[in-house]
């Protein structure tokens, strides 16, 4: 099977005392699932390598391996060096974001269906703009990510989905590192 680079994206780690994970041992945990090459970017749950199985379940395999190993779950999202391009290439809100800190791009797990689409639609959410492409949710954050209300309904889990958040510049150190 051929060999893929992909972006290992953990929610919600490393930001208080619960759900701690030293990069070092993030990256032995991998190595042991079979990627190769891995890489870590800052302490948030970041992680590139090179992977020659099927990409679907690795997210699934990962997320199983930190409970087993660590004792605690968090969301596990994958996305390939072919996608992370595309999330680049797409960039919605270029145009409008002035602060690649404050424009966030949410990697969903999966499509969130229309109904939950259609909740986020019609809030107030001013003067955070949004734009969902795919399984990648875009978010201007003008007022700075603590103070997002878009980041207050997706912590709420308005998508019903699994997802995490990268702002633009570690979006693109990831996609530099593929």
């Amino acid at each position: 099977m051929a060999t893929t680079r992909v972006a290992v994206l953990l929610r919600g780690v490393n930001v208080g005392r619960a759900k701690r994970i030293a990069m070092c041992d993030f990256s032995a945990l991998l190595t042991d699932l079979g990627m190769t090459d891995v890489t870590t970017l800052l302490n948030s749950g970041n992680a590139v390598g090179s992977w020659s199985g099927p990409i679907p379940p690795l997210g699934r395999k990962v997320g199983a391996a930190i409970e087993a190993r660590l004792g605690f779950s968090c969301d596990v999202i994958v996305r390939t060096r072919a996608q992370m391009d595309a999330v680049i290439a797409t960039d919605p809100l270029g145009a409008v974001a002035t602060n690649p800190s404050w424009y966030l791009v949410t990697f969903l797990g999966s499509a969130p269906t229309a109904d939950a689409v259609a909740r986020l639609a019609v809030m107030d959410l001013a003067p955070d703009q949004w734009v969902l492409e795919g399984q990648e949710l875009y978010v201007w954050m003008p007022q700075a990510v603590n103070a997002s209300p878009v980041g207050k309904q997706l912590a709420k889990g308005v998508l019903g989905v699994p997802w995490t958040g990268r702002n633009w510049t570690t979006v693109t150190k990831l996609r530099d590192l593929l």
